[in-house]
């Protein structure tokens, strides 16, 4: 089984959205079972007393636009334990790299990537929270989960 962590600032935009692409594409293609996928924050601002925030609305909605339901879905806090629970940690920018790297405590199996480099494009992924381009976004994760997809057929893992 293949363990795929999406991780971005507050895990409302971004992340959760890589994560239910993702969780949308394996099972078009019937290859769920091969998978794990999840997704977390560097950031506790969107985890109160314990409990995180869901899906921010607009990203709910963008999937949902899509036919991609997230419904349950609520911030969680990258740990330093994730590291050993998955196979790849894929941040969505170079400063979620920077702060998935100082929590983890390094990247020694090399399971640490930014989304986007597995495509010919490796810009950072845009936060829609702050820019309010949730179309951009989600096109960039599609491309992005589209493209990791066929680096792990290539890679011989499916």
């Amino acid at each position: 089984m293949i363990k795929i962590l999406f991780i971005c600032h507050g895990n409302i935009c971004r992340s959760p959205m890589a994560e239910f692409i993702m969780k949308d594409l394996v099972a078009r293609e019937g290859l769920s079972e091969n998978f794990f996928i999840a997704s977390a924050a560097t950031s506790s601002e969107e985890i109160y007393k314990g409990v995180g925030n869901p899906v921010y609305p607009s990203a709910k909605r963008m999937l949902a636009s899509h036919g991609i339901d997230c419904s349950g879905k609520r911030a969680e806090l990258l740990k330093r334990s994730d590291y050993d629970q998955y196979d790849y940690l894929l941040g969505m920018d170079k400063n979620n790299i920077r702060n998935m790297l100082e929590i983890l405590r390094g990247d020694p199996e090399r399971k640490v990537y930014k989304l986007l480099s597995f495509t010919e494009a490796e810009h950072d992924i845009i936060d829609p929270w702050y820019s309010g381009d949730f179309e951009t976004t989600y096109q960039d994760l599609v491309r992005g989960c589209e493209a990791f997809l066929a680096y792990l057929r290539e890679k011989g893992a499916l």
